[in-house]
């Protein structure tokens, strides 16, 4: 697991609890056994680590046997997605692959409607979502995020959406969806789905048997969990500053002049993804903490001092304010 690790907002819990709710099922129960504390459920900043959130996407299939998570009409049964992917691996290219793909999830006529539409500059994918029962959207997300980072992989290189649609309004909650995809997103349009360069359906499948039988032991759940960067400004800035957090951080001139730009321009670019270098900072700290205290080799106060915080008083205060919940109380869950 990379230390910087990506950690999962709050709101994307309780969104895929939703199905589990409706379907009666034990939610305490869930979160116990994925190894999240109930109080996340009430901290509207709290976050769970991407391993944490694997689990739970994991555990809520298992519990359901259905990979949409109790919000379809009827159940995806878990392995479809594995089946998918054996179906596809020995396809020349994106294109073949993404249209087998679709033929073979047409064989479930409760499930979403995906298609492929290609036009002279442009492939689009369409998802028709009239068959869920999804007042969040998040598993409507969740089917872009999922296709989008599987096709990535099958061709060994990041897809550049030139789109995202989306049929609903814009939620008043906080959903990260420039993070999400790296792309302009509309709301209100005519369709959902999303908008690519023609040229990536040529693109040879890099895959194989061998790559395949790893990537499914935790997929598309993984796909899910673990944050798709590609070369946005964050990850770059993130690479700068690297995994040492201990050290003095280079300042934000630093990080301009690194960038080949200048600081207002740099300013301005982060403001555009909703986002601060202080704000970027305190993620990396914060996952970075997620990631130590989860593995359980070093103290608390070792943590802090891997973050670069002098006092373990300081380190507890800023982790309760990114997580609701203290360091201590954080491990002692993990641990149970």
């Amino acid at each position: 697991m990379d230390v910087l690790e990506f950690s999962i907002p709050h709101h994307y819990v309780l969104a895929a609890l939703r199905g589990p709710q409706q379907q009666g099922l034990d939610i305490p129960a869930l979160l116990i056994s994925s190894g999240i504390l109930e109080d996340v459920l009430h901290e509207p900043l709290a976050r769970v680590s991407a391993q944490q959130y694997t689990r739970l996407i994991q555990n809520i299939w298992h519990e359901l046997d259905d990979e949409y998570m109790g919000l379809g009409k009827r159940k995806n049964p878990v392995g479809a997605f594995s089946m998918m992917c054996h179906a596809v691996i020995h396809c020349p290219n994106l294109e073949k692959a993404l249209k087998r793909a679709f033929r073979f999830y047409g064989l479930f006529p409760d499930m979403a409607g995906l298609k492929l539409i290609i036009d002279d500059e442009y492939a689009t994918i369409t998802v028709d979502e009239s068959k869920l029962n999804d007042p969040d959207h998040f598993l409507i997300e969740s089917i872009l995020v999922i296709w989008h980072r599987f096709g990535s992989w099958l061709i060994g290189r990041r897809i550049h959406l030139q789109s995202v649609h989306f049929r609903f309004p814009k939620s008043s909650s906080h959903n990260p969806y420039q993070k999400l995809f790296n792309s302009d997103v509309e709301f209100n349009s005519q369709f959902t789905g999303m908008r690519f360069p023609i040229k990536f359906l040529s693109e040879k499948i890099s895959q194989n048997e061998a790559s395949l039988s790893s990537f499914i032991k935790h997929s598309p759940a993984d796909l899910l969990a673990k944050p798709e960067e590609g070369n946005s400004l964050e990850a770059r800035i993130r690479s700068i500053i690297g995994d040492d957090l201990s050290q003095d951080l280079p300042n934000f001139d630093a990080v301009a002049n690194a960038l080949h730009t200048s600081p207002q321009t740099l300013r301005r670019r982060l403001k555009e993804e909703g986002l601060t270098y202080q704000e970027l900072k305190d993620q990396m700290r914060r996952d970075t903490a997620l990631f130590y205290l989860e593995r359980g080799d070093l103290s608390i106060q070792a943590v802090a001092e891997k973050l670069g915080f002098s006092e373990p008083s300081t380190f507890h205060r800023a982790f309760k304010k990114w997580t609701g919940m203290t360091p201590g109380a954080y491990r002692q869950h993990e641990d149970s």
